[in-house]
């Protein structure tokens, strides 16, 4: 949901700890841009299949998705409509996920004014900071829109590791 704006497409990543390793699937990708409907004027529909297998032994830096979303501006740059992750769920089952998105902000008047004109706004250079945090204490944004994703999450033999992961009743 990204009131206020149409033509948009997302970018996806995961952030995962040293010891985990993708065995199969893609790491990233980019989807189709998507309209909005006179049914529903504010909501966005990507429908992006998103296939990945992990394996690890140890849990520390459990796999984190980064959402990245795009689309054109007044002049018709692509620019950053919104920036957000969250953890892969724990629990074995089908789980749904909405993601805050955000926007880095200009600092000064200026600086907005100057962006705005020249179609340069501002926007990380690697998207998995989001997911990292470090230096992003120090960064001013701004809330805008919502993703909703679904996750259909298998796990296996985290009983042998000493991990319970069943949903709690």
């Amino acid at each position: 949901q990204f009131p206020g704006f149409d033509h948009l497409y997302c970018k996806y990543c995961f952030v995962y700890g040293q010891d985990w390793v993708p065995t199969a699937g893609l790491e990233e990708g980019i989807s189709q841009i998507t309209s909005t409907s006179d049914v529903a004027p504010t909501t966005l529909v990507w429908n992006l299949p998103i296939d990945i297998t992990f394996k690890s032994t140890n849990p520390f830096g459990w796999p984190q998705i980064v959402v990245s979303i795009y689309g054109p501006d007044f002049f018709g740059n692509d620019v950053v409509r919104g920036y957000g992750a969250v953890h892969v769920p724990l629990t074995p089952g089908r789980h749904t996920r909405t993601i805050a998105m955000f926007v880095p902000e200009s600092t000064s008047t200026l600086q907005k004014f100057t962006s705005w004109f020249t179609g340069r706004r501002p926007e990380f250079t690697d998207p998995r900071v989001v997911a990292r945090g470090e230096g992003r204490e120090l960064t001013r944004v701004r809330s805008q829109g919502f993703v909703t994703i679904s996750f259909n999450v298998v796990t296996k033999d985290m009983k042998k590791l000493g991990y319970d992961v069943r949903p709690s009743d």
